[in-house]
């Protein structure tokens, strides 16, 4: 008999409630910026928040169904996130994204591989490399708010289209691919938000 015990997942399943209590106010903070963006005149950012939050349902559903799967309650508190400007919003995304990127996903990620929990590794490998994106589009987006003169904020003043990868939350401003670079899946899925 071996002295080894199976894995019980139970770190993994605390891992899965908190990413998906995160990805489910992510996702509700982003719609709510996507708002506070298009008042300002900002209909890119709005898109590019409408887009992202899109993505971080996405990853609550995948989430989701890996939290059900190890026989857990996918629960979320959406707590309010003060509005601000659009350019304190994409300050506080960026900052939101890269904690996921760095800090966050990396060890959950750990946590499951070492519990051999392939669909967790599964959901946490597609949030991380979609949050990569998008503190990467916020950051660009917030440049060119900071740094804007005619013609570039007459960019940011037109809506713009994202597509958003249905499996993974992928999101990107370019469709020049035949496959999600993250989870392999057809761009002819691909939902266009604006």
């Amino acid at each position: 008999m071996s002295s080894s015990a199976a894995p019980t997942h139970e770190q993994t399943l605390k891992n899965l409630l908190a990413a998906f209590n995160g990805e489910s106010n992510a996702a509700a903070h982003y719609a709510a910026f996507a708002v506070k963006a298009d008042e300002e005149g900002y209909l890119k950012v709005g898109s590019l928040f409408r887009a992202t939050a899109r993505a971080e349902q996405i990853h609550a559903a995948n989430h989701a169904a890996v939290i059900r799967k190890l026989g857990g309650t996918p629960e979320a508190a959406i707590h309010s996130e003060g509005l601000s400007t659009t350019v304190e919003n994409l300050k506080a995304a960026i900052a939101g994204e890269l904690y996921e990127v760095d800090v966050m996903y990396p060890d959950f990620l750990r946590e499951a591989e070492a519990q051999k929990n392939s669909a967790a590794r599964r959901t946490f490998h597609f949030a991380l490399e979609a949050e990569k994106e998008h503190a990467r589009l916020y950051a660009k987006a917030l440049e060119h708010i900071q740094h804007c003169v005619d013609k570039s904020c007459q960019k940011l003043s037109n809506k713009a289209a994202y597509y958003v990868c249905p499996e993974c939350g992928f999101t990107t401003d370019k469709a020049d691919f035949d496959r999600c670079p993250v989870c392999a899946h057809s761009r002819e899925d691909f939902e266009l938000v604006d």
